[in-house]
């Protein structure tokens, strides 16, 4: 119960005390047919699309570009923020607007790339970090 009401206090905290950050994006302007080839090698070379799956935390909005911004970032932020590692064939570029969304952060550093979906996890401790700092921990049943 108390974790109920806790946990959230946490995330507004977290997300109103962010910091700055250099995120992957989908460039606008290109068609969802080229999205959906930068999703789907982004996900195969490597990002962690898992939330992006249907009942994943980042499934909704239920678009090919929230998916495909999610995916490069993930890419992005796994290989290290690398030079070249933001451009897919010119369909994404870096930002250093967040363009994170409720109940789905997107991480602004490769520290911090790490995705764990709680619902994955039973009876283990969780520390949930968000941009460098902890927002929740708790053990899960």
């Amino acid at each position: 119960m108390a974790a109920s009401v806790l946990l959230p206090l946490l995330l507004l905290a977290a997300v109103t005390g962010r910091s700055s950050g250099t995120w992957c994006i989908c460039k606008d302007g290109v068609s969802d047919t080229v999205l959906q080839k930068t999703l789907d090698y982004a996900c195969g070379e490597g990002a962690d699309c898992n939330p992006i799956h249907m009942k994943g935390p980042c499934f909704n909005p239920d678009t090919v570009r929230a998916h495909c911004n999610y995916a490069v970032n993930s890419f992005f932020q796994r290989k290290g923020q690398a030079q070249g590692t933001c451009d897919f064939a010119g369909t994404a570029a870096v930002t250093t607007s967040d363009p994170s969304y409720a109940g789905c952060p997107l991480p602004a550093t490769a520290r911090y790339a790490l995705t764990v979906t709680p619902f994955e996890i039973s009876k283990v401790w969780v520390i949930t970090l968000f941009h460098g700092m902890i927002f929740g921990a708790g053990l899960i049943f």
